[in-house]
């Protein structure tokens, strides 16, 4: 970790105290920090501060003459290895998404060409506002990775939720997770398959299941930002297609099989889809209409199994193959009988059951099974597990 840097841009909130800590941490672990301060973020810390535990100079101004004269918002962006905004506030989201330039911070990162990392903190109504959300959906679509937020008290007065700045040890944690995996997959090929698919019934039904597709979209940003070649292959979701990767949309289970063997050769092959099993025998041409006297009734034909067919191949077999285990039910003995039978090297098996809510969630909780382990993560954000399981992968990939 010796010379990296990283900018951190520090925003006006009351959580701003904790970047003290933060900065301290990450000295301790041989990373340099270029400090930005953010004129609201003046009112919670100090440039003095800031620039002692730094040992660095503290950038406050764009247009600045003596710190123009040493370094400009351009250079600051390219001599990082990775931009941090923490704490990100609802407003400095809004402006990311926005596009502004009109201070020191908003030119860095529109200037960067660098990973960027954003903490959010704010209040918990201002978190889950709709304008926020859709911030944030945009920022992650274009590359912004985040960290957070946590649930906890506020700084008002009977006021708690989620809206809690991360901890600096999380977010120093975070930080070296990431300077370590930077291009760690550069010259490599994934291969990932997302969503749910639609068998059609007639022209207006059809049989799908409750996937979000925010899984296997994570995973491909996580691919990405690693420094990978990417390919989604993704049934119907609601999701902004990442930016800088192949995007491949498809409907039913057939088309995704071609899509994925059209998509070969590939390093690494991760379907996360939630691939529907079967499908009508005969769909009809026109809509099924109502006879009032019984409902119509339906042959299925079983749908052709991806993993088990690309991890079989004997030419242009991914290097390692990455199924998902959706279940109910005796989630780990399900998912090792899975892994026996598709042939796969690992399993990401997770419960699904309707109480957990996991498929349309933000949130997920999985086992990772291959033939010899089973390594059970805690609950955590979708994009955290993304992250975990491309560097296992690559581990492996490089083992």
């Amino acid at each position: 970790m010796q010379k990296q840097r990283i900018v951190l841009i520090i925003g006006g909130g009351i959580a701003a105290y904790k970047c003290l800590d933060l900065i301290r941490r990450l000295r301790k672990r041989d990373i340099c920090v270029r400090v930005v301060l953010t004129k609201a973020a003046h009112n919670f810390v100090t440039p003095l501060s800031v620039a002692v535990l730094s040992n660095d100079l503290v950038f406050t101004e764009l247009f600045d003459a003596d710190e123009e004269h040493q370094i400009d918002h351009i250079r600051i962006s390219r001599e990082a290895s990775l931009i941090v905004i923490a704490p990100a506030t609802a407003d400095l989201l809004a402006k990311m998404v926005g596009g502004h330039a009109d201070d020191l911070a908003t030119a860095i990162l529109m200037a960067t060409n660098k990973p960027v990392l954003a903490v959010p903190a704010m209040n918990p109504q201002m978190w889950v506002h709709p304008a926020t959300q859709r911030n944030v959906v945009q920022l992650k679509s274009d590359g912004v990775q985040f960290l957070g937020p946590n649930v906890g008290e506020m700084a008002e007065s009977n006021e708690s939720g989620l809206g809690r700045m991360s901890e600096p040890y999380e977010i120093a944690e975070m930080i070296e997770r990431l300077l370590a995996t930077r291009n760690q997959l550069e010259g490599r090929h994934v291969l990932i398959t997302a969503g749910p698919t639609h068998e059609p019934i007639d022209p207006v039904r059809y049989i799908a299941n409750r996937s979000s597709g925010k899984q296997g979209y994570a995973i491909a940003i996580a691919a990405r930002d690693m420094g990978a070649t990417v390919t989604l292959v993704s049934g119907p979701t609601n999701l902004s297609v990442p930016h800088s990767i192949k995007f491949c949309p498809v409907e039913t289970v057939r088309e995704m099989l071609l899509a994925v063997e059209s998509s070969l050769p590939a390093d690494i092959a991760v379907f996360a889809a939630a691939a529907v099993d079967w499908r009508v025998n005969k769909q009809s041409k026109q809509k099924i209409k109502k006879n009032g006297v019984s409902p119509p009734a339906f042959s299925l034909t079983e749908n052709p199994d991806i993993l088990r067919i690309i991890a079989a191949r004997k030419k242009l077999r991914p290097k390692l193959v990455v199924g998902f285990a959706a279940e109910t039910e005796n989630i780990i003995e399900n998912a090792k009988v899975k892994l026996f039978k598709k042939g796969c090297d690992l399993i990401v098996a997770n419960d699904v059951s309707p109480e957990r809510g996991i498929m349309w969630g933000s949130r997920n909780t999985v086992h990772i099974i291959s033939t010899h382990s089973v390594e059970s993560w805690p609950e955590m954000d979708k994009q955290h597990v993304a992250d975990k399981l491309l560097q296992l992968i690559a581990k492996q990939l490089y083992s």
